[in-house]
């Protein structure tokens, strides 16, 4: 047999598949049963037909870099799925709901308001020195008083199998599509364990996508024109724009492909003529949405886009400046927006963040900056980071000198023990971190995904999961083991 199970080392980390002594948890019995039982050689016809379905499907991201330019790569893929029981998921998913709505109520606030800046639950001066937050949008609404109505929130579980909320993205979060091709492969690969487990679905999201769009039209018509807004073919996610609009049945379009005239109302050009925009799912930066506001340089965007949507003419999801919540220095204070304005308890933790402009919490990264994950407040994509026990004491060194030089830009975390799960590598697994983004749709109804895409570091040792740095992914299964 090609794996065995009783040689699988957990270390001392939590395993999402296998407890200690390469016992399977009860939910992944029958996983790691059918894997144990397979030959090297249909081991490798299986990781051989996932990778040309995806080849064949064309899933691709793009990477950047000084030597090659940017350049288009094939997902990378594990065909070992994570699996969580649903039981759990439903605690999970009730938290995410918590969470985003207080967010979209927390942003609302800061634009209109300010009530939590009056009754001193949040600072002042971080609003002020915020890089996303648009004196634009100040004094605005949008429908039904929600911001962000597509947020990935990533989570990852420790050692002791406590799951904690790491960030919450809010301005353009991408790898949706990811998550429904990989269970594209999955059924392809293994079609047998879709028989033995019931795995919730999560085939429904671009209609699920779709419906909520449509709920922001501005006009109360049976079928409004929605489009997704990309950069164009160059941006790293343009297969999931392309991929979400061919789902929904919108239309993909760039910038140049729509107009607002003096009407304040958004056209699309078609053969036809000038057809009316009624909600655009924009997939472009706020710097970049609007030459009139904005960055006056940017091509990407539509003059007199913004005039538009403060008019009520047209829907931007998600709406510009929503990202004044995504922010690693607003994250910390996430627990308290949740009990100021719902009056509750932060259902999914946070992880212990230290906010480097409190001068007291400062003091105590710097001196333990060896052993501290340090993270500026709006980079994605696992840069400008700062992992201590990883990191050369030159290193350590110069981010001390970054947080003294602009304290407001910088948090800093415990080195999380992240969890594992068995990664194919050959014909044998080995443990490897992880972590999950699944994706929250608020309309008129808050909605989560079954799961969401699991990011693997495919490195041994490493916790890095983006893809942009070498991580994989794998598809994510909850499993509903009381229906067996």
């Amino acid at each position: 047999m090609a794996i065995k199970w009783n040689s699988y080392d957990v270390a001392n980390f939590h395993d999402e598949l296998v407890k200690d002594k390469g016992i399977p948890r009860p939910y992944a019995t029958d996983l790691c049963d059918y894997l144990a039982a397979l030959s090297d050689k249909e081991i490798i016809e299986y990781k051989a037909a996932a990778d040309s379905a995806i080849h064949v499907m064309g899933i691709t991201f793009r990477v950047y870099n000084d030597e090659e330019g940017s350049i288009d790569r094939a997902w990378p893929f594990d065909i070992v799925p994570r699996l969580i029981d649903k039981k759990e998921w439903e605690i999970i998913e009730v938290g995410l709901k918590q969470r985003v709505k207080a967010l979209n109520m927390f942003i609302d606030d800061l634009y209109n308001e300010q009530n939590i800046i009056r009754d001193g639950v949040f600072p002042a001066e971080l609003l002020e020195k915020s890089k996303n937050f648009l004196p634009q949008c100040q004094g605005f609404s949008p429908q039904l008083g929600i911001w962000a109505h597509i947020c990935g929130s990533d989570l990852v579980r420790d050692n002791q199998g406590i799951v904690y909320v790491l960030e919450d993205n809010l301005r353009v979060p991408s790898g949706v599509s990811y998550m429904l091709e990989n269970r594209l492969v999955m059924k392809r690969v293994f079609p047998e364990m879709f028989e033995k487990y019931n795995i919730l679905p999560i085939d429904d999201y671009p209609s699920e996508l779709y419906d909520m769009l449509a709920q922001m039209s501005p006009r109360a018509i049976e079928e409004p024109e929605i489009v997704v807004l990309t950069p164009g073919i160059y941006n790293s996610a343009y297969f999931e724009h392309a991929y979400l609009a061919q789902q929904m049945g919108a239309e993909l379009v760039e910038g140049g492909d729509l107009v607002v005239e003096d009407d304040n109302i958004v056209y699309m050009r078609t053969i036809e003529g000038l057809s009316r925009v009624d909600v655009i799912y924009r997939r472009v930066d706020d710097d970049f949405l609007d030459p009139e506001v904005f960055n006056p340089d940017s091509t990407l965007g539509v003059p007199g886009l913004m005039r538009a949507w403060k008019a009520g003419n047209v829907a931007l999801t998600n709406a510009p400046g929503s990202g004044v919540a995504d922010d690693k220095v607003v994250y910390a204070y996430v627990p308290a927006i949740i009990e100021y304005y719902l009056g509750q308890e932060a259902l999914l933790p946070n992880v212990p963040t230290y906010k480097c402009h409190d001068a007291k919490e400062r003091d105590y990264v710097l001196a333990n900056i060896e052993k501290m994950v340090v993270k500026p407040a709006n980079e994605s994509g696992g840069y400008g980071m700062l992992i201590g026990p990883h990191s050369s004491p030159e290193e350590h060194q110069a981010f001390r000198e970054l947080i003294k030089a602009d304290p407001r830009n910088y948090v800093a975390q415990p080195m999380l023990i992240l969890s594992t799960a068995p990664t194919l590598f050959d014909t044998e697994v080995e443990p490897r971190h992880l972590d999950l983004r699944p994706f929250i749709l608020s309309g008129k109804n808050v909605t989560v995904t079954a799961g969401g895409l699991t990011r693997v570091a495919m490195r041994k040792g490493s916790t890095v999961v983006n893809s942009s740095q070498g991580g994989g992914s794998k598809d994510t299964w909850i499993v509903d083991m009381e229906s067996l």
